[in-house]
């Protein structure tokens, strides 16, 4: 039978280049380095492992078993983590990513509820990179995360995503823009615009406008970037440019600001909580559950006090 130690065994190679390097790396001797691969290849009946005068590498069939058995460590560490949480605090434990726009107004309720059923939570916050890294490393049981058009989650069969609501992104101009009559304004029409982004141009929803314009045949011209929407909306009230903001940032209406939508087919980012299937599917469910009752509220608010 394949053992834990086995495992460790060929990912040690691989990571280390030789037997010797993987002898160090596991505080074992080498001979027992030797035993242990020997099993391993008498297992499968084939050679996992190249030696030569340099080192070590993984065959094309080691180079096959490596990420399973880095994911059978992983989900090994993970176990072990949350059972030795789960006995020194005395009660399930959750880890949830989330990203700010979603956490001020999605994650408040739910943690609450979770409390009162006696769960730990702890809240990672960063941005979607960020918590998708984090879901992959079995470091995050649960987080808030977004798609749109063009982009996919790309998360393994491993995970559950569960939709919670449509962030529409909306236009946000000076009170006295020239659009600011019009009840739904053509993206063209912005065309000579200055624009007020996100600090990395890489940002998903800055991506989404310069999808959006190159259908219309021009890119965005950004004059100001900062991750902080609150800033973003100064700075559009005070003249330095427009912006496409998502509706969960917006907060209250501002006085010194219009808020439309575009016109044509709108422009959104898909809300979902992204779970692990884990030894916390337990407190995972209910998290969910209200996750999506108050994704219900905040859409229910949306339809009674519309911005645009």
């Amino acid at each position: 039978m394949l053992e834990i130690r086995h495992l460790h065994v060929l990912r040690a190679i691989a990571h280390e280049g030789s037997l010797a390097g993987a002898a160090r790396a596991l505080h074992y001797s080498q001979p027992t380095v030797t035993h242990h691969l020997a099993v391993l290849e008498r297992h499968f009946d084939a050679p996992l492992v190249q030696r030569g005068p340099r080192g070590a590498t993984l065959t094309e069939l080691g180079e096959t078993l490596l990420p399973h058995a880095e994911a059978v460590l992983s989900r090994l560490r993970l176990a072990e983590r949350e059972v030795r949480d789960q006995a020194a605090r005395g009660t399930r434990a959750l880890r949830i990513g989330t990203f700010p726009t979603a956490g001020a107004l999605l994650l408040p309720g739910a943690v609450r509820s979770l409390h009162e059923q006696g769960v730990h939570v702890s809240l990672v916050e960063g941005e979607l990179p960020v918590l998708l890294n984090g879901l992959r490393s079995r470091e995050l049981h649960a987080a808030l995360v977004f798609s749109q058009p063009g982009d996919r989650l790309d998360l393994e069969d491993e995970f559950e995503v569960h939709p919670l609501l449509t962030d529409p992104l909306l236009l946000v101009l000076p009170e006295d823009h020239r659009c600011a009559a019009l009840e739904r304004v053509p993206l063209e029409e912005l065309r000579e615009e200055s624009w007020v982004g996100a600090a990395d141009p890489r940002d998903p929803c800055d991506r989404l406008l310069s999808w959006a314009c190159a259908q219309h045949g021009f890119e965005p011209v950004h004059v100001m970037r900062t991750d902080d929407y609150g800033v973003v909306q100064g700075f559009v009230a005070a003249g330095t440019g427009v912006s496409l903001v998502p509706r969960l940032a917006l907060g209250a209406p501002r006085a010194d600001l219009a808020v439309r939508p575009l016109e044509g087919p709108p422009l959104a980012r898909e809300i979902s909580v992204a779970v692990l299937r884990s030894t916390t599917a337990r407190s995972a469910q209910d998290l969910v559950a209200s996750l999506k009752r108050q994704a219900a509220r905040v859409v229910a608010q949306w339809e009674e006090h519309p911005l645009a």
